[in-house]
């Protein structure tokens, strides 16, 4: 799929419809719709934060909602009219973003937590990166120009080790693993083929991208501390998880090296090899586009 970056049109001008783009700013448009994905699960006093940050040219937002106690589909119907609620019938985080996945119908999917951690303002450096070539914009706290309010020290150092066995394992070039604030053209999901139900599914997207060869850019963000409520994610159980998930996607990855580099016979009598997973790339600065002149 290609996009790019179009200059915001003018009443007069009758060669792009201007109702084609989503102007970002007087001087940026952008031409593919967006969908925001939110898991929530009562969450009603954080998400007047979250939606209070979410720019209004996005195409849509899906609230995954897992089963709420609270007012949290009222809130999130008062905060935002058009907002599409699909009720979660599993359990876990990777459950929700797969089920919010499925009823999205932007070309972009924008995932971002429901406890008030995120800028949403910050989603237009994800879109920026897409537009401009990559498939995957995964945010990072530990990129140059990000950060984090919200991790201890012992999930800092475990974020560093896992982050670092899954560089060394699957050829990336990350500085964040754990981090639910990432971006995609829609036609990836076909290619990383989401199976799993907890907090390790962020981990799972990021090897699944690498492996499948997809052009990653990491996207410097910044994580608030979450607003209201306690957070379900636990450091030991939940880092544990992420292990397995990399043994087994580790394991999974040399079962398909030892066929694919099995020796078959091109045409011409050669014999053929693997392709090289694409490294994940710096991040660019979002470029505005100046305005047609009228």
């Amino acid at each position: 799929m290609s996009s790019v970056l179009q200059p915001a049109t003018t009443d007069d001008d009758d060669t792009t419809p201007a109702e084609k783009y989503r102007p970002v700013s007087s001087h940026l448009a952008i031409a593919p719709p967006v969908s925001v994905v939110i898991p929530a699960m009562n969450e009603a006093e954080n998400l007047p934060y979250v939606f209070k940050t979410l720019p209004d040219w996005i195409h849509e937002v899906v609230l995954v909602d897992g089963n709420s106690t609270d007012d949290t589909v009222e809130v999130a119907r008062a905060l935002w009219p058009d907002v599409k609620v699909v009720e979660q019938r599993g359990k876990g985080k990777g459950d929700a973003l797969i089920t919010g996945f499925e009823a999205c119908t932007g070309d972009i999917i924008v995932m971002v937590d429901a406890d008030g951690s995120a800028d949403g303002q910050e989603i237009v450096s994800y879109v920026s990166a897409l537009v401009s070539g990559a498939d995957f914009a995964k945010g990072s706290r530990f990129a140059n120009g990000g950060g984090t309010d919200d991790m201890t020290f012992i999930r800092k150092l475990g974020n560093r080790a896992l982050c670092a066995v899954v560089n060394r394992k699957f050829g990336a070039r990350y500085t964040d693993l754990c981090y639910g604030y990432n971006a995609f053209w829609r036609h990836c999901l076909d290619k990383i083929d989401l199976d799993c139900t907890g907090f390790e599914v962020e981990t799972l997207m990021n090897i699944r991208v690498v492996k499948a060869g997809l052009k990653v850019q990491e996207i410097p963000s910044h994580e608030y501390l979450r607003i209201h409520g306690v957070s379900n994610l636990r450091a030991v159980r939940d880092g544990l998880r992420v292990l397995r998930v990399i043994l087994e996607e580790r394991s999974n990855r040399r079962a398909l090296r030892s066929r694919t580099h099995a020796p078959t016979l091109a045409s011409d009598g050669s014999a053929g090899s693997a392709a090289s997973v694409a490294p994940v790339v710096p991040a660019v600065p979002v470029v505005p586009v100046r305005r047609k002149a009228s």
